[in-house]
């Protein structure tokens, strides 16, 4: 926005190479606490991002696929359409991280990709509801996740931008609790909204609201001085990290994977999984049993990592938080695999029991994940790429997943077992358990 005497701000320090440095009048990290106000409107940011993609996720997306082709295919296209989104989730994050990293506007470093990407999740989410076939879909839901990262990429940095060391772990238990409570939201209306256009406008508006009213109120950093010329060979290569050199990057990004792995397998599958196993193949069933079971997990999920992130900072550790959550998410998703062999009733009993194991595995998880990463992270002044690229084990495991799940393991599972959901569900408790016990590779983070 130009004002009288100012000149428009330039998008990029690519493009502005030359210009005198401006100042870094934001607050700064090194403070004893953020801003005032920060922790509240990050946390409803935090929220209105979530919900705009989690609500797809948590079933909108499985009910827009069976609306398109018959529940017999839906496993095999929810996978294509998401693991192809998950892509673009996957390299948003890091590009647009270190984009930030170089933007001299005198707004701030994050501001405009905040905006930029609560917009343009805003159509996307139309497109999806508006989507009268697959290929389309998967365009509209591509764009979605695209976005929404970029977002994300943008609001996450403010936090190495502003939040003190001693204090992240707080503001990361903010973080973990506002993921569930957009889910929950979410869920709320999936069961509610009558139609899949609606179901994908609501969070949709939601997300564009908050997300603007933490931009446009943010006091961002500013970029002291020009980072030079812009690369292309110089900017691909950034992105590449040196496991071996930057070991503790590397076992923190491997754990955090696995993590996240296990735990996005019930999320998604779920709806799938309700009526393919137990009979319920109303999608409104569908979606009101999918809403109880994300009641139990968000309640369990908020108060595990609000406890967590303090506990976490007043103890001064993160790695035995993130074992323990990890050991959980596996736990809880093996009971959810076994649930068939109690019956229909009993069985679906034991899935909202395990929702609640994996919630406060994941609560536990999330109410240090930020803090831990943020502490090992080997470039101050690349924050937001290095996040970036941190959270491209968030977003990858989103991209393998479906397609080994969709196309390979359950019908597989079908084929071998006569129990496909089940089997993917075994090897996604494996994998989380797996990168529970690997956070002790991390040195120097107790």
């Amino acid at each position: 926005m130009t004002t009288p005497n100012q000149a428009p701000d330039a998008p990029l320090a690519a493009a502005t190479v030359g210009l005198s440095p401006l100042p870094d009048d934001a607050p700064s990290a090194t403070a004893d606490r953020e801003p005032r106000g920060f922790a509240p409107r990050y946390f409803l940011a935090s929220i209105g991002i979530y919900l705009a993609v989690f609500a797809p996720v948590v079933g909108g997306l499985s009910v827009k696929v069976q609306s398109l082709v018959p529940l017999s295919q839906a496993a095999t296209q929810l996978g294509l359409v998401t693991g192809v989104g998950a892509f673009f989730a996957l390299v948003s994050q890091p590009i647009v991280g270190r984009l930030s990293d170089r933007t001299m506007r005198r707004s701030g470093m994050r501001k405009p990709w905040i905006i930029m990407g609560a917009i343009g999740t805003f159509f996307a989410l139309l497109g999806v509801g508006l989507a009268p076939n697959i290929p389309v879909l998967i365009v509209a839901w591509a764009g979605a996740q695209f976005f929404s990262n970029s977002a994300q990429a943008g609001l996450t940095a403010t936090v190495a931008d502003q939040v003190p060391e001693h204090r992240r772990g707080r503001i990361s238990g903010l973080l973990g609790s506002s993921s569930s409570i957009a889910i929950l939201i979410a869920a709320v209306g999936l069961s509610y909204l009558p139609s899949n256009l609606l179901r994908m406008a609501f969070p949709a508006v939601v997300g564009l609201v908050l997300a603007l009213l933490f931009a446009l109120t943010l006091k961002d950093r500013v970029l002291r001085a020009s980072p030079g010329p812009f690369d292309i060979k110089g900017f691909l290569a950034s992105f590449v990290f040196n496991p071996a050199k930057y070991s503790n990057l590397g076992w923190a990004w491997l754990t955090k994977a696995l993590i996240m792995f296990g735990y996005g397998a019930l999320t998604t599958y779920l709806t799938l999984y309700v009526a393919v196993d137990f009979g319920m193949t109303n999608p409104v069933d569908q979606l009101r049993y999918n809403l109880w079971a994300t009641v139990i997990s968000v309640v369990f999920t908020v108060a595990t990592s609000i406890i967590g992130g303090l506990w976490s900072d007043r103890v001064r550790r993160r790695r035995i938080f993130v074992t323990t959550g990890g050991l959980l998410i596996g736990v809880g998703i093996l009971l959810a695999g076994a649930a068939p062999l109690f019956g229909q009733s009993a069985g679906l009993a034991a899935i909202l029991c395990a929702e609640a194991i994996v919630g406060m595995g994941a609560g536990l998880f999330l109410s240090v994940d930020t803090a831990l990463v943020i502490a090992i992270l080997p470039d101050k002044e690349n924050t937001a790429k290095d996040l970036g690229v941190m959270n491209i084990a968030n977003t990858l495991p989103q991209t393998i997943a479906p397609f080994v799940a969709g196309l390979a393991v359950i019908p597989l599972g079908n084929a071998l077992f006569g129990a496909g959901y089940s089997v993917w569900f075994i090897v996604s408790a494996a994998v989380a358990i797996a990168g529970a016990l690997l956070v002790y590779k991390v040195k120097g983070i107790r």
